[in-house]
This record gives C-alpha cells, structure tokens and sequence, in this order.
C-alpha cells in the first residue's frame, strides 16, 4: 500500500528591525498560531540598517525553523471545503510579537509589538513544495516606515507517512493494520507476554514475602512484533523494572523503568533503541519519558546514543508520543531549541556546535520521524514519516517502540491501583 499524503507548514528565517536604535536592545519573542493546533513560540533576533526591499543576514538563531504544522489529506480537504467562497481563519497563520521576555513567559509586562497574518493556501499542497511568504512585512497593519518589520519565511511541503493502527490494546496481542483512508490491511500480529525469572519455570507455590515483592515491581514484560509469515521482526523488552521509590508508590525519574527495542540481525536480537519512562514529581498525572536510539545497535556498554524524544505525556488525558527533529521537538535540556538548520531542506537538527554530533551519526532521522496515540484510547495508532521505512524490520521497529510507550503509561501507574489483568502476570498467583 502507498503512504498517506501529510503536508507540514514551516515558519523560520525570523528576523526583526526597529527604524530607531533605541529599541535594538530589546528581547522579542513570537507566539505562531494557527487554528486546532497548540501554540509554538521563538525567539526573534534583532537586526540593523536593512529597509523591507533587503533581505536580512541571517544569523545562526535566525536562519532556522522557528515552528511546524502538520495536516492529514482529510484535514486539508475540509480546509479547502470550508474555504469555498469565503475566507477562513483555519487557514491563516497568525504571528504575535511580543518585546521583554520570552516564547515561554506569561509575565504580564511583556508587550505586543503587533501581529502578522499569513493566508494559507493548500491546494496541490500535498504533491509539490512551495513557498508562501518570503520577505519583511510590517507588523501591527501599520505601513508608517517607523513600524517594526519582521522578516519570515513561510513554505509548505509533502511529508507523506506511513499509518498503522493496532487493533486493540497491545497487552491485548492484536493484529496491526496499515491504513490508507478508509481501507485497512493487516501487516503485522503483536505477541504480549512476560519473560520468567528462574529459568523460565513457572513456580507452583510463593512466600508471603515473594508477594508482597512481586506487588511492588512491574518487570518481564514484552511484545513481539510478527510478520505475516509469522516471522519475528521486532521487539520490545523491559530490562530494568518498573518499581515505587522509597515511600512512595511511584516510579521516579531517578530510577526509571526501561524497555530495549530489538531488531534482528545474525540470527540474534540487537538493540535499535532504549525507552526509559517515570512517573513526574510535582505534576500529579504527568508521566515523563526519553528514547535513546543506539548507533548500529552495538550491544556494549560504551556504544554512541542519541536522545530523540524527551517529553511528558498526561496519564489521564493521553496525548502523542512525537520524534521530531523539525524544530527541536525532541531537544533535551542541553539543546538549543532554536538550533541552526537549513531552512530550505526543513529536515536538518543542530546548533552547529557539539549539538549536532548525534545527528551526523544518525543522519536518517532527520524531519519528521514518528508520533503514536497514547492513553485514553483502545487502539493506538502510528504515524511514520516514509523516508524513515525502507523495509519491514524499519516498520516493526516503530511498532514495537509504539507499543512500549502505550504500556509505560501502565507501568507507571502508582503502585495503589490495580493493573489490569492482561498486566499481571499468572505466574504470581500461588498454585495448589
């Protein structure tokens, strides 16, 4: 089956000019709306002595993409329906600059400068790239050549991607199904199970004490992604438990539990990617997560990782589980979240310091990667960007890490409530 048409929006190059000096000094930020997604902000750099028929030069932090959208095919078809002889704010991207703070404040004295509107037009979005503003404008609609100026540059580009669906809970073991509009084809079975301590045996009876232990831990679970020939070709692993801190009964960042993703090769497993997951302290539903992803799945200790995602996902709203190098969506504390890039390939991550080391080693992850549904609902479902799948192992990879997200969420459940009873496992259960 084809992949599905994607289209994203990239808004960068921003760069901003006063007609006075007096203002040079000034901090400016944006906040980039457009409607039914979540506000992104940037940094603005200040420049000087250009007028609106310059283009500016573009600094590091400048030269770079400050936000990303995403639009499905059905996202864009209602678009242009609801567009039909009229103009629609679902289609207008909207920029407010704001001086004396930063893209994360609230402070109340921070100041609007003004707002820009760009008109989007999607039509033929999804087959070819193109650019929709590429110059300065002046912000606020006032045309006085003492208004500020902003300059950006506003494309849109195919991202097309590949979509799977699990059909049902992956503790559940169900099929998984590539999706393309309304028609579904299965391509791969799940398998859930627990790997056994004690050479696999299954214990015929259990001390008071091995089961008060075994309530405080969630360890040995695994999912086994299969082809349709029945071929195993990924898997996830938990290798270090799921257990409460100290007088707590939650998992804590400082001993997280964590999964390998496992690719075969040489008739044995080898690491693609290590998920580690935790239970946020001082959020009271927040549950923290961070994928590390191995060069050439080394299997030793001093091997070269890269941290693709590390985010927080609401335990009882869900949410998405994103790797996106666009814009540093996956940037760690030590990264710079206005890195440089080229702005024209939209797919480039890095600071131009030692920040971009990992990304000359990893230099397929680049762009849009992968997001999953995770939480509240029954079947998950997977996107994949399509140059990230070159064969069936590269989609059941994702698949497996999907899968060991959607079960984290349970994994990190407090120690107090009762996992379900596909969770837990038989084998702890005494026997007569």
């Amino acid at each position: 089956m084809d992949p599905c048409p994607f289209v994203r929006i990239l808004v960068g190059n921003l760069a901003l000019r006063f007609s006075g000096s007096s203002k040079s000094s000034w901090d400016c930020y944006c906040k980039i709306k457009l409607k039914d997604f979540p506000d992104q902000g940037a940094q603005i750099p200040l420049v000087k002595g250009q007028n609106l028929a310059e283009e500016p030069y573009l600094s590091p932090l400048s030269n770079s993409i400050a936000a990303c959208f995403s639009f499905s095919k059905s996202q864009i078809e209602n678009i242009l329906q609801n567009n039909k002889g009229c103009s629609s704010k679902s289609s207008t991207l909207k920029i407010d600059v704001y001086s004396g703070g930063n893209s994360t404040s609230c402070v109340a004295v921070d100041k609007l400068l003004g707002r820009v509107f760009v008109p989007l037009d999607l039509r033929g979005a999804e087959s070819k790239p193109s650019i929709v503003h590429n110059g300065w404008v002046a912000i606020g609609g006032n045309k006085k050549a003492s208004s500020p100026e902003l300059y950006l540059t506003v494309k849109t580009e195919p991202d097309p991607r590949f979509v799977f669906q699990f059909d049902g809970e992956p503790e559940c073991s169900p099929q998984v199904f590539q999706v393309q509009g309304s028609v579904k084809q299965a391509v791969f079975t799940c398998k859930f199970g627990f790997r056994n301590s004690g050479g696999d045996r299954p214990r015929l009876s259990m001390k008071e004490g091995e089961k008060d232990q075994s309530s405080k831990e969630r360890k040995g679970w695994s999912i086994t992604i299969h082809d349709l020939s029945g071929s195993p070709v990924a898997m996830a692993s938990m290798v270090t438990p799921f257990v409460p801190s100290p007088g707590s009964d939650r998992v804590s960042r400082s001993n997280p539990g964590a999964w390998l993703i496992l690719r075969p090769g040489n008739c044995t497993w080898k690491p693609w990617g290590r998920l580690e997951a935790w239970r946020e302290t001082g959020f009271s539903d927040a549950v923290g997560y961070k994928f590390d992803l191995f060069q050439d799945a080394p299997t030793t200790t001093t091997s070269v990782t890269s941290t693709l995602a590390n985010s927080l996902l609401s335990s009882t709203k869900g949410g998405k589980f994103i790797i996106d190098t666009t814009t540093n969506l996956c940037a760690t504390p030590d990264t710079s979240p206005n890195s440089s890039v080229d702005f024209g390939s939209g797919s480039r991550c890095g600071s131009g310091s030692g920040s971009d080391f990992s990304f000359y080693l990893f230099p397929m992850y680049r762009g849009f990667v992968m997001s999953s549904t995770v939480g509240k609902v029954s079947k998950p479902e997977l996107e994949v960007g399509v140059q990230h799948v070159t064969c069936t192992e590269d989609a059941a990879a994702f698949v497996a890490l999907a899968a060991a997200v959607d079960l984290s969420m349970d994994a990190c459940r407090p120690f107090s409530q009762k996992l379900r009873k596909e969770l837990r496992r038989q084998s702890h259960q005494s026997v007569v």
